[in-house]
């Protein structure tokens, strides 16, 4: 047996991650092994699923997230491998409405949910990836700009001021919760859009949130993020844990009001502030290297939290394309990451799986679509610097939109039957309700008879 494992050992080939930080090729085999792995999670592409759809444990929001990816690694890469299943994910899920309120995901979609399929809508536009071939339902800027309706609707300023809560239906756990990642989403949705269609609406949602925000404390004195506080508590009391998520959030967000403003220095101040705050989530031992400080150290992190840090990985590649000043802080830390994330890819029967701490530099033993994706985040924002900027409507942006999408919803009961009664509607039934009668009286007297 021992001759036989040794013989195995010899002729089985020696699968790992290669990342070279200097050379592209190696940067796009690399994140290409990442995103292979990271889809043999993925079931929506089979018989009897839906598209966009993966299975459990994730819930429906990280897929959303997980095809932003892909557009990313479509436009940093060139490889348009998985476009077509993106493309079929993306106009399954937003439905003919574009808003991304599938009825099946009732029970636990929340406003954030709906934006991390926004997001990557908002993200087709911005890198004009080839658009939707269908006559029936609206085009990548449209969805973005009905889900962007859908939650200005809800803005909600009976409780705590004003902002949005985490659910969207009251039925569910997490109604009476306002969180810091539903309203960045907003916030960052608003300031993209503004940047994009040019259209100055948008830049004044972006103020309200961002002023919102501060007003009810969300960002602490150190431009860190607390998660939410308590809607019935009037929302003076919060949750203090601080996600790198919700940094990278408000980071993006900032970064396109500073471009959509041409360069205002309030925008400038807060996009540096928030940049510089976010050095609380790189350890100094391996040396600028990401983690979820949070969850990492307990080893806490759950399902939803194994991607946060992927998500303030690609902001931050994204803010230096709208905020070049950003560039020379963000790139030295992504690099690092980068390297470190690849260190732990040697899992899996492909050699490919990634582990969640970076900094040890090694597998842990997970298969996980979340840390796949903040591994391909990560490695794939290093070409950042070789692609354009994103488009807008006035610099090549050729995505259609509609500004009132999502304003009117379909009303997810069923039709109330409605009809013209007339006089001889009326005359029949009073005949049949005298036969009714007729019918009733003779077989309850037959009944009394015997």
């Amino acid at each position: 047996m021992q001759l036989l494992w040794l013989l195995l050992l010899l002729i089985s080939p020696a699968y790992s991650i290669h990342l070279d930080l200097n050379d592209p090729t190696s940067i796009k085999q690399a994140a290409h092994d990442v995103a292979a792995n990271m889809l043999s999670h993925y079931t929506g592409n089979q018989p009897g699923d839906n598209p966009g759809n993966l299975p459990p444990p994730y819930y429906w929001w990280e897929a959303g997230a997980m095809f932003n990816a892909l557009i990313d690694y479509w436009y940093l890469t060139g490889d348009s491998t998985w476009n077509a299943i993106t493309t079929q994910a993306l106009t399954w899920q937003a439905g003919h409405t574009g808003t991304f309120m599938p009825t099946n995901q009732t029970k636990t979609e929340g406003n954030d949910d709906q934006a991390f399929w926004a997001f990557a809508a908002m993200s087709t536009a911005e890198r004009n990836f080839p658009d939707p071939d269908r006559e029936d339902g609206p085009g990548w800027l449209a969805m973005a700009q009905a889900v962007f309706n859908t939650q200005a609707a809800r803005w909600d300023e009976d409780t705590c001021g004003g902002g949005l809560r985490w659910q969207i239906f009251s039925f569910n756990n997490g109604w009476n919760y306002k969180n810091t990642i539903s309203n960045g989403c907003f916030f960052n949705l608003a300031a993209r859009l503004a940047r994009y269609t040019g259209n100055s609406t948008y830049a004044e949602w972006a103020e309200r949130i961002w002023a919102w925000t501060v007003q009810v404390g969300f960002i602490t004195d150190d431009w860190l993020f607390y998660d939410g506080a308590d809607a019935l508590l009037n929302c003076s009391e919060f949750n203090r844990i601080q996600w790198t998520y919700n940094s990278g959030v408000y980071l993006l967000g900032a970064a396109n009001m500073y471009n959509f403003t041409e360069g205002d220095p309030r925008w400038e101040d807060r996009t540096k502030r928030i940049l510089q705050a976010t050095e609380v989530f790189f350890v100094k031992d391996p040396a600028m290297v990401m983690y979820e400080r949070a969850c990492e150290i307990v080893n806490t992190c759950q399902v939803d939290q194994r991607a946060f840090k992927g998500f303030l990985a690609r902001w931050m590649a994204a803010s230096t394309q709208v905020a070049p000043f950003t560039y020379d802080w963000v790139m030295p830390r992504l690099r690092a990451s980068a390297a470190a994330a690849a260190s732990t890819c040697t899992g899996g029967p492909d050699g490919a799986a990634c582990g969640l701490k970076w900094t040890s530099g090694e597998w842990d033993g997970s298969q996980d679509v979340g840390l796949q994706m903040s591994a391909l985040e990560v490695m794939q924002a290093i070409l950042i610097d070789r692609v354009d900027p994103p488009v807008t409507d006035a610099s090549g942006g050729t995505s259609l939109g509609d500004p009132s999408g999502g304003m009117e919803q379909d009303d997810p009961r069923p039709d109330v039957l409605t009809m013209t009664i007339t006089g001889g509607d009326r005359a029949g039934a009073g005949i049949l309700t005298v036969m009714l009668a007729v019918l009733i009286v003779g077989t309850t007297g037959w009944l009394l008879y015997e």
